[in-house]
């Protein structure tokens, strides 16, 4: 009997003690419990900000941008390229180079000195559409390259201003080889050129046509390149724009996405069937609107997104009486995409001047998209 009451008591020890740490547990509990409306307790720790993914810019895809000879070398943002590409050298029929002026060599060093304090590359190009002795380039590059003495003094002429300026290479701009002799000429004198600039651990790039028909995405005859010289430069830089030219004037044809398809499409089955390597491949895209109006002039990116800031993702809009066309970021975005997805090893700026500042900002969308795309496959690959 006084085992058994001795039992009991423990037994109703243990009960009370049970039953008041109990009361606690759940009294406590209920001071942490947050009802609708109840003002939030602030954690005194903040959560770390996912950060935007960075290009590296000596092992990534690139990011080329072109800026014309005027423009002030100061006012861009080289952190964001890869290479930046001063435009334009003009050759002679004799293989000099001109500048257009003093201000063009003075801008020229400004560039170089600002990209290289980015680690970004320094290239000069030489050709472009017009020249600045008048008409177009082709006339005055066809000359050059037809002959063997002025096609060998335009490479020392293009060498010398390498080591000169403190170039990291050469952009050959050659607006457009058309005929079979062209083609011809301008295979050897990328193949010379390469192989000199290549030996100094110096870059080539060569701007091209994209080939393809604005209105039929059909392959153009008219533009003519000897496949084989594509092994000798570094890059390619495609020029997918100005569509609009083609059977006729069609401002909406300027560089529209199933055009960019067929071009990325081409130029990636022509490289696949020469075995030459996709990364050197590089889709351009423009930083400027086509008017539906032919008799009133292109207008940039910046004044598009200055007249309304929702304009940025947008392709088209109703402005100065007239309906323009052009990408948008959201476009910018797609095309990267589509680039790199085809094994492309970047992205082309034509051009930079043309650009906005701020969040709307077309070169920073390339940089981001690029960066985002190459990570994505690289998550994709270690599945």
């Amino acid at each position: 009997m006084k085992k058994r009451f001795i039992f009991l008591s423990i037994l109703v020890a243990i009960i009370f003690v049970g039953g008041l740490l109990t009361g606690v547990l759940l009294t406590n509990q209920n001071q942490h419990e947050t009802k609708i409306g109840d003002e939030v307790p602030q954690s005194s720790k903040k959560p770390n900000q996912k950060e935007k993914p960075k290009l590296d810019k000596n092992m990534s895809n690139v990011l080329v941008g072109y800026i014309q000879d005027f423009r002030d070398p100061n006012q861009i943002d080289y952190s964001k390229l890869t290479h930046i590409i001063f435009s334009f050298v003009h050759p002679t029929k004799d293989g000099q180079l001109l500048f257009t002026g003093e201000h063009a060599e003075k801008n020229l060093k400004n560039m170089v000195a600002n990209a290289h304090k980015h680690e970004t590359k320094a290239m000069l190009a030489v050709g472009g559409w017009f020249h600045m002795n008048g008409g177009e380039s082709y006339d005055y590059f066809s000359a050059a390259l037809a002959n063997p003495a002025s096609q060998q003094k335009l490479v020392n002429e293009l060498i010398e201003v390498v080591e000169q300026e403190n170039l990291d290479g050469i952009d050959i701009d050659f607006e457009h080889p058309r005929t079979d002799a062209d083609a011809k000429h301008l295979h050897h004198f990328i193949k010379t050129l390469g192989n000199k600039l290549h030996d100094k651990n110096k870059e080539l790039s060569i701007a091209v046509h994209s080939k393809i028909h604005g209105q039929t995405l059909t392959e153009l005859a008219y533009v003519k390149y000897e496949t084989a010289m594509f092994q000798y430069v570094d890059y390619v830089n495609i020029m997918a724009y100005d569509g609009q030219w083609d059977g006729g004037y069609h401002a909406q044809n300027l560089s529209p996405y199933p055009f960019t398809e067929s071009i990325v499409g081409y130029w990636a089955d022509l490289f696949d069937t020469h075995k030459l390597p996709k990364e050197k491949l590089v889709l351009g895209v423009p930083f400027y609107a086509q008017p539906a109006d032919p008799n009133i002039k292109q207008v940039s990116y910046e004044a598009i997104v200055e007249s309304n800031p929702d304009n940025a993702v947008k392709d088209s809009v109703n402005m100065n009486g007239t309906t323009y066309y052009y990408n948008g970021q959201s476009m910018m975005t797609r095309k990267t995409k589509l680039a790199l997805k085809h094994g492309f090893g970047g992205m082309m700026i034509w051009e930079l001047g043309l650009d906005s500042k701020g969040s709307n900002n077309l070169t920073n969308t390339l940089y981001e998209s690029i960066a985002e795309t190459t990570i994505d496959d690289y998550y994709t690959l270690k599945k």
